[in-house]
C-alpha cells in the first residue's frame, strides 16, 4: 500500500511537473521595427528612387512602381489597366516575351506585372551580380512595350475567360454589389467589366491608356537587398533619366455613401450566403487609421477574433469568416465577409451586428486586446523581415504620403492603444446605423430571414 502511495505521489508530481513545461514563456518587452536606412533619390525628371542595403543572401528586389490602374479607367474601360499591364508582359521593342523569360531566368528570378486599383507594379527578384541588368529590363518593360496585335486578341479571351470565372463564384458577385452601393459611379465602384466592353478593347485604346498614364512624375523604383550601390545608381540614370515626365497622377475625388441597406443577389439552389456587410471609414491618412485597423483585428480581422469565435467556432455557421480595411486613395472601406449555411444566414447577420454593438458598448479587457496587440506586431515584423516586404511597406508609405515613422514607431503604438481607444474605433467608425448588407444567396430560402434588416 505504501509502494502504491509513493508511486501516485511521483506521478502527481511528473505531471505537475509537466504542467508547468507546458506554460508558455513571458512575453518579453515589445520593439519598433528597425526599418533599415533608406537612401533616397529623386531624378530631375520626377522619378523617385529609394535604395535599401539589406539582409545578406546575395539577391535584390527591383520593383518599379507607377501611380496609376483601375482609378484611371473611363466608365467603358473598366479593366483596360488590366490589358495593357498583361500586353506589357509581350515584348518590349528589342526583347520578344521568351527572350525576357530567358533573360530574367538567366538572372536568377522572374518578371511580374501586377495591376491594382491606385498602383501597377513592374518587378522581379534577381542574384545581387544582376541587379544592373534588372533594372534595365524592368526599365525597357515600362518604356518600350512592343504591344504585338497578335497577342491582344489572347490576352483579352484569357481576360474574358477570368471574367467569367469571377462572375460565378459568390464572394466576387457581393464584394461588386458592396463596391457599388458605397461608390456608385465612381472607379472604385466598378469591379468588373460586360463580355462586349473586354472584347472591344482596341491596341490603340492599350497605347494611349499606357502613354497617358506611365511616366516618371508618378513613378516610384525600389531597389532592396544586396547590390553595388554606385553601379545600380548609373544603370538608373542610364536608363530612366531620360523617361519623360509624362501627367502627374490624378488626386481622386470620392463622396462614398454610408446608409443602412439590404442588398440581394439570388443564386437559385446556393447551398451557402456569401455576407458582405460593412461601411466607408477613414483612409490610411487619417490618425486613427491604425488604431482602427487594431480594432478591426479584434472585431472580426484575425483568428481570434470576436465575430470569428461567435459564428466560426462557438455556433458553426461558417469556416472562415473574415473582416478587412480596404484602402484606396481618398478613402478605405471596413467589411466583414463570411459564406454562411443557408439555414443561418439571418442568424449569422444577427451576431455579426451583436458583435458590432458589444465592442461599442464595451470595451475589450486589457488581456483581450494584449492577445491582438502581440498577433499584430509579430505579423507586422514578419511581414517586413523580407526584401520584397521592405519595398511594398515603403510603396504603402509614399502611395500615402506617409512617414518612416508610420513603420518605425507601428509596434510601439499599436502597444499604446488602451482598451477605451479600441472602443472609441467602433463607436466613432463602424456605425450599425449605416451598414451595408449584402447577401448572395437563394432567395427563397433566405427570404424570410433577412427581413428584420430590409
Amino acid at each position: 500500500m505504501r509502494i502504491l502511495t509513493i508511486t501516485l505521489a511521483l506521478l502527481s508530481t511528473l505531471f505537475l511537473q509537466a504542467q508547468e513545461k507546458q506554460k508558455p514563456p513571458v512575453p518579453g518587452t515589445p520593439r519598433n521595427f528597425a526599418i533599415p536606412e533608406v537612401r533616397r533619390l529623386d531624378l530631375p525628371n520626377g522619378l523617385k528612387v529609394r535604395f535599401v542595403a539589406y539582409g545578406n543572401v546575395p539577391k535584390v528586389a527591383i520593383r518599379l512602381v507607377t501611380q496609376t490602374g483601375n482609378f484611371d479607367e473611363g466608365e467603358n474601360e473598366v479593366w483596360l489597366a488590366d490589358v495593357t499591364g498583361a500586353m506589357m508582359e509581350q515584348g518590349t521593342a528589342t526583347r520578344s516575351s521568351q527572350q525576357i523569360a530567358r533573360d530574367v531566368a538567366m538572372m536568377g528570378g522572374a518578371l511580374d506585372i501586377g495591376v491594382g486599383v491606385n498602383q501597377t507594379t513592374i518587378g522581379t527578384e534577381v542574384f545581387s551580380e544582376s541587379a544592373v541588368d534588372g533594372v534595365k529590363l524592368v526599365a525597357e518593360v515600362a518604356r518600350h512595350p512592343l504591344f504585338p496585335e497578335s497577342d491582344l486578341v489572347r490576352i483579352k479571351a484569357d481576360q474574358i475567360r477570368n471574367l467569367s470565372i469571377q462572375r460565378s463564384q459568390p464572394g466576387p458577385l457581393a464584394a461588386e454589389k458592396f463596391s457599388q452601393v458605397l461608390y456608385g459611379k465612381h472607379p472604385y465602384g466598378r469591379m468588373f467589366p460586360s463580355e462586349a466592353m473586354l472584347q472591344g478593347y482596341t491596341l490603340e485604346q492599350v497605347r494611349a491608356f499606357h502613354a497617358k498614364n506611365f511616366g516618371a512624375a508618378r513613378s516610384f523604383l525600389y531597389v532592396v537587398g544586396r547590390f553595388d550601390a554606385a553601379a545600380v545608381e548609373s544603370a538608373i540614370r542610364q536608363s530612366l533619366g531620360d523617361w519623360q515626365a509624362g501627367a502627374p497622377p490624378a488626386k481622386p475625388q470620392v463622396t462614398p455613401v454610408a446608409a443602412r441597406a439590404l442588398h440581394f443577389i439570388d443564386r437559385p439552389g446556393a447551398v451557402q450566403s456569401t455576407l458582405q456587410i460593412g461601411l466607408p471609414v477613414i483612409d490610411a491618412t487619417h490618425s486613427d487609421f491604425l488604431a482602427l485597423t487594431v480594432m478591426n483585428a479584434l472585431l472580426g480581422g484575425s483568428f481570434g477574433s470576436r465575430i470569428t469565435s461567435n459564428i466560426r467556432e462557438q455556433k458553426g455557421y461558417t469556416y472562415s469568416p473574415g473582416s478587412g480595411v480596404a484602402t484606396r486613395l481618398g478613402t478605405a472601406a471596413w467589411s466583414e465577409t463570411a459564406d454562411v449555411t443557408t439555414n443561418v444566414t439571418g442568424a449569422s447577420i444577427k451576431e455579426i451586428l451583436f458583435e458590432i454593438d458589444r465592442l461599442r458598448n464595451e470595451p475589450p479587457t486589457a488581456d483581450e486586446l494584449r492577445g491582438i496587440q502581440n498577433y499584430l506586431a509579430g505579423t507586422f515584423v514578419l511581414r517586413n523581415s523580407s526584401r520584397l516586404g521592405i519595398a511594398l511597406q515603403l510603396a504603402f508609405l509614399d502611395l500615402y504620403g506617409l512617414s518612416e515613422d508610420y513603420v518605425r514607431n507601428y509596434v510601439q503604438r499599436v502597444y499604446a492603444l488602451t482598451p477605451a481607444d479600441i472602443q472609441r474605433m467602433a463607436k466613432t467608425y463602424i456605425d450599425p446605423a449605416k451598414l451595408a448588407i449584402v447577401v448572395v444567396g437563394d432567395r427563397a430560402k433566405v427570404a424570410e430571414q433577412l427581413k428584420p434588416y430590409e
